[in-house]
């Protein structure tokens, strides 16, 4: 808990913390929770649209539009406030990436093929329905770009989406795991289901940070995972549902077992696995997840899983991506389906 602001009686100063770096604002005695996002936005050039708080105890994860937009900021002044945002120097470098990425694309000689016109609606729907809703590359390691890059391969796997649809499975958040704040000497997590399918978290990268673990290895520990939104304990129901959804995921993969039919760089055959490693510890509840690292202390989901878990920005996140999916469904559906875009 950090030492209480400074103040005066007209005034009043609150500690944020943004990437491990305190940022003193003072505030008048008045202000409420939207002047704070006005105040990171001119002194971090942080605009309001990118910014998340995560305030303990008692308050969680917050975000504009806030459900109560006068919340007095004076009541914050003995609570841990932390922003969790990009910096603007790598939402530009995200920006270039993108541009680069458009400007060296070249017509296809190929031409596109014409959509079919008995589309199936209902699989399209159910994609759409049950799938990894939100996926959240870690911005504060190196190459955030390549890392989302490997998650939406996941979440596109073909062998993924078919046992999703059979199970029905819907996940809030897809994302990956620090390898430094889940490897001890003894052995190295490998995932982690938070909340029977709230949170996934995948170890994509090496233990070096200089590369990518084996892409069958990471979907796998998928399947691992996934089976978790269904069983918590590693019992006998569990490893039977493992086994069928590793099946259904090899029996639905057209790609050849996960190989993808472009140059990707992900794919590491040296990479069988390590002695130590292990998947997780069994599905979990509770506890705050939190992305990045505050006061140089590595924050792990699994810190303080006494604290009640505010779940309203994940949630809402989620509800938000599935309806604009079932939109885009429904927009499409019930008539001539040439204008849809084949799956």
């Amino acid at each position: 808990m950090p030492p209480p602001p400074s103040s005066t009686e007209d005034s009043f100063e609150l500690t944020i913390f943004h990437h491990g770096t305190p940022n003193n604002l003072s505030f008048p005695a008045e202000s409420v929770i939207t002047d704070l996002c006005d105040a990171i936005n001119t002194s971090l050039s942080i605009p309001t649209s990118n910014q998340k708080f995560m305030i303990t105890p008692k308050l969680g994860l917050l975000k504009a539009p806030f459900p109560n937009p006068e919340l007095r900021l004076s009541t914050l002044r003995n609570k841990k406030i932390v922003l969790l945002a990009p910096t603007p120097s790598e939402l530009s470098s995200l920006s270039r990436s993108s541009a680069v990425s458009r400007t060296r694309s070249r017509p296809s000689p190929v031409k596109t093929a014409a959509p079919a016109r008995n589309r199936d609606w209902r699989k399209v729907q159910d994609e759409a329905t049950y799938t990894f809703h939100t996926l959240l590359p870690l911005t504060y390691l190196p190459n955030p770009q390549r890392s989302l890059r490997f998650l939406e391969r996941l979440r596109d796997d073909a062998g993924i989406k078919a046992s999703m649809r059979k199970h029905k499975f819907s996940v809030g958040v897809l994302t990956e795991m620090n390898p430094a704040e889940h490897t001890t000497h003894e052995s190295r997590t490998l995932g982690l289901n938070r909340n029977r399918g709230e949170v996934i978290e995948l170890r994509l990268r090496t233990d070096a940070y200089d590369g990518y673990r084996d892409y069958k290895v990471i979907r796998n520990t998928l399947c691992h995972e996934l089976a978790h939104n269904v069983w918590g304990e590693h019992d006998r129901n569990f490893w039977d549902l493992t086994k069928d959804i590793e099946k259904e995921v090899e029996a639905n993969d057209w790609r050849s077992g996960g190989h993808a039919l472009t140059n990707e760089e992900f794919y590491n055959p040296n990479d069988p696995g390590e002695v130590g490693e292990h998947m997780d510890g069994g599905g979990w509840t509770g506890g705050e997840f939190i992305l990045g690292r505050v006061d140089d202390t590595v924050v792990s989901p699994l810190a303080d899983s006494s604290k009640g878990l505010s779940r309203r920005e994940l949630m809402a996140k989620a509800a938000e991506e599935r309806m604009k999916k079932q939109r885009e469904v429904g927009r499409g559906g019930g008539g001539d389906s040439s204008s849809g875009e084949a799956i």
